[in-house]
């Protein structure tokens, strides 16, 4: 498992800056394996349930340990997300300056929709039954205050191919760029070396797809079927796929990291791909999925759209280790603290979010610090 520890390389904090020098990520930036589980839950009213998530939020990292002991090469990691509305009820203030609800997208036919979810659990392993045990072990520990919105088991096809049959994430970066696409920095010094991940559930109509011509499944993906290679500019068309999720500021390209996954179940014809997409801002992949379904401009969308449909879309904010391993500590404390003339009285909350839709062309909703 990569994870970056204190002393490892991170270009957004500056040597000696308090939120970053003894700050650990999450294992956001993780090398690809064969096998997800991706869990998506919501948390139950109840007065244990913030209790219960916090505490386990300091004991997941020993949990990994253990299960991932069994084999040690099985490179088993575990990244947790958290909601806009689950972070009010579990922290409160300070919040991560860019977290709100997932932002649904509606032009025309094309929707991308906005679904339950307060928790993200991306498990990964090079074997299935090592993300299956974790799973299980992650609900036996906080099942009665969560309720699941969705389960997908993901696996790596043949040679790291979509199940429409194109290779997925080769424009991934690796290493040092891709701890700065994905890691806060000074940005946002209070939740250094967070992250954020949108994920969505995409079905495919592989029947069309298949009927399609590789010439004309390439020219919407914008890369070759067999090869990989990306279409010359000449020929590719400005609605194809890495066209539109290509995205620039000042000049220059800005990255996000995709372990997407593809999912099915062959009996009943269901056959997906499950999108995760990670990023230190929430808007590059916002932006991506925008031009994706509304076009850029208007009406030049993503023609995978017509034969993919969006069935799930959540927003999560993914903070440091060194956060979650302190949940707990930081919950006493505050417990601590409130005896007295506030013993009894409600953690404090926040205004409840807008409704978070997206209009053709326009977010409804201020997206801070941007």
């Amino acid at each position: 498992m990569i994870q970056m520890n204190a002393m490892e390389y991170d270009p957004n904090c500056e040597p000696g800056v308090a939120s970053c020098a003894n700050t650990v990520a999450q294992a956001v930036v993780a090398p690809l394996t064969r096998a997800a589980i991706f869990l998506v839950m919501t948390i139950n009213s109840g007065p244990d349930s913030r209790t219960v998530i916090r505490s386990f939020c300091e004991d997941i990292a020993g949990l990994v340990r253990a299960v991932g002991s069994r084999d040690i090469e099985g490179d088993l990691s575990c990244v947790i997300g958290i909601g806009s509305d689950a972070w009010n009820r579990l922290f409160g203030e300070p919040r991560p300056a860019n977290l709100h609800p997932f932002r649904e997208i509606r032009s025309g036919a094309h929707h991308a929709v906005s679904t339950p979810g307060d928790l993200l659990f991306h498990i990964r392993a090079k074997r299935m039954d090592l993300c299956f045990e974790l799973a299980t072990q992650i609900m036996a520990r906080i099942g009665d205050v969560v309720s699941p919105e969705d389960e997908v088991h993901g696996f790596r096809y043949f040679d790291d191919r979509d199940i429409i049959g194109f290779v997925d994430g080769t424009e991934n970066p690796r290493e040092g760029a891709a701890m700065e696409a994905v890691l806060i920095g000074e940005e946002d010094r209070a939740f250094a070396r967070g992250s954020y991940v949108i994920v969505q559930k995409y079905l495919h109509d592989l029947d069309g797809w298949n009927a399609l011509s590789t010439e004309a499944q390439e020219r919407i993906i914008g890369r070759t079927k067999l090869s990989d290679i990306e279409l010359d500019d000449s020929t590719k068309p400005t609605s194809a796929h890495n066209a539109l999720t290509t995205i620039t500021e000042d000049g220059k390209e800005v990255k996000i990291l995709r372990d997407n996954m593809p999912f099915g179940h062959a009996a009943s014809r269901e056959f997906g791909t499950y999108f995760i997409g990670y990023s230190r801002s929430p808007r590059r992949i916002e932006q991506m999925l925008e031009n994706m379904f509304i076009g850029r401009p208007p009406g030049n969308y993503d023609r995978l759209l017509d034969f993919s449909r969006a069935v799930t879309g959540n927003l999560f904010f993914v903070p440091s280790a060194t956060f979650l391993e302190n949940a707990a500590e930081d919950l006493l404390a505050s417990a601590a603290s409130s005896t007295g003339s506030t013993a009894g009285k409600p953690a404090a909350s926040l205004p409840p979010e807008k409704d978070g839709s997206l209009g053709i062309g326009s977010l409804k909703g201020d997206i801070q610090n941007e």
